[in-house]
């Protein structure tokens, strides 16, 4: 419809598209917890976060040190949401996956489960030609 002025008055539809439905979601071992809302256009993923209130259910949310993604792909805060993203919050590792890694590797070698030279598996073939 028009005004008096010539500018035109947004339609519902119009309304709606500045809109996004999004997901914020967390979890612990114990809870998962999946927040659905509506955030205007062009909201950050931080803001997205700060309005689901996620925050207030997991005090333990620090977002200088948990990472984001959007459907499990890295993000940063500052990246703007689209309409029907997921924002995941992830938990901050517990071990460093390298050093596990290692520790696991050195015990299946003190076990004879694995190639003290190569740390592969042992190959049954040399031992038995060794002892022969």
């Amino acid at each position: 419809m028009n005004d008096v002025s010539g500018n035109e008055e947004p339609s519902n539809l119009d309304l709606v598209a500045n809109k996004c439905d999004i997901e914020v979601v967390y979890g612990t071992p114990k809870r998962q917890e999946i927040i659905n809302i509506e955030v205007d256009e062009n909201t950050t993923i931080e803001q997205a976060i700060m309005a689901s209130g996620i925050i207030e259910e997991f005090p333990e949310i620090d977002l200088t040190v948990n990472n984001v993604g959007i459907w499990n792909r890295a993000a940063k805060l500052k990246d703007i949401v689209k309409d029907l993203d997921r924002i995941e919050i992830y938990r901050p590792l517990l071990a460093d996956p390298k050093e596990v890694r290692k520790r696991r590797a050195e015990k299946a070698k003190e076990e004879g489960r694995a190639d003290k030279i190569t740390g592969g598996r042992v190959d049954p073939r040399r031992s038995k030609a060794g002892e022969g």
